[in-house]
């Protein structure tokens, strides 16, 4: 299996979890933080709103990720939702003294990511009152998301957006997509940056900047400066006809 159908199967593998969600809104925040980053298997516990999945505040909130919230599920129990799954996250901002191990976003997003095998659920619980000790004790893993320890407050679409970015990242990589944006030009051969040296020596001289018998630093460190950048070749004639612009006004010895 090569790297990109292990990294696709995640977006296909991974499940989330809302426990007694009390605001139809927060179901369709969520749903468009999943959508956002490839994830669209969403499932409820017993929702405390009405129709989470058409109410209009639902509906808005999702902005576009209806799709999400039309085929999400609405369960009785935290063990029908995890039908299916064998390993579990609960999301909790407080820890318990009997609880599974401690692990940050990362750590489950890497730790689900390399391992096809596994069918894994983030559980999110109430807005107000979170998650109850008997799911969190019965779960896997506890994430813990890190924050301000003076503020630590996320609400429940931004913990699901942070995790569901970070499960992107595991499955995806980092790696920034060439969209094809913006003007990619030829790279400047070493006989044309070369030229350019020297036509920038000549006018800098012209204009009294370089004294041509004592030069010093000042063209290696231009050079320096240069290289940094990666010239392409019409910014190499820009910077020449610069050049001759400077060389046709400078004063005449």
């Amino acid at each position: 299996m090569n790297q990109t159908e292990i990294n696709t199967s995640l977006f296909k593998r991974l499940r989330f979890v809302l426990v007694e969600t009390s605001r139809a809104g927060n179901v369709g925040s969520v749903a468009r933080a999943m959508k956002t980053m490839g994830f669209t298997d969403l499932v409820l516990v017993a929702p405390r709103c009405e129709d989470p999945l058409h109410d209009a505040e639902a509906v808005a909130f999702a902005s576009g990720a209806g799709d999400v919230l039309e085929k999400a599920r609405i369960v009785g129990t935290i063990g029908e939702a995890l039908e299916g799954c064998n390993f579990a996250a609960a999301v909790s901002a407080r820890l318990r003294e009997f609880s599974p191990p401690v692990w940050t976003p990362r750590a489950f997003s890497t730790h689900v990511a390399g391992q096809a095998e596994l069918r894994p659920a983030l559980v999110l619980g109430n807005e107000r009152v979170g998650l109850p000790n008997e799911i969190v004790e019965g779960c896997n893993v506890l994430i813990n998301i890190p924050a301000n320890p003076e503020y630590s407050s996320l609400n429940l679409s931004q913990a699901a957006q942070v995790l569901a970015y970070e499960a992107r990242m595991a499955a995806a990589g980092d790696t920034v997509i060439d969209a094809g944006v913006g003007f990619h030009g030829d790279a400047a051969s070493v006989t044309q940056i070369d030229g350019m040296y020297a036509h920038l020596e000549e006018a800098l001289v012209a204009v009294g900047f370089l004294n041509a018998n004592n030069p010093k630093k000042l063209m290696p460190r231009l050079k320096r400066l240069f290289s940094r950048t990666q010239l392409e070749t019409e910014e190499v004639n820009i910077l020449r006809g610069i050049a001759r612009a400077i060389i046709e006004h400078a004063p005449k010895k």
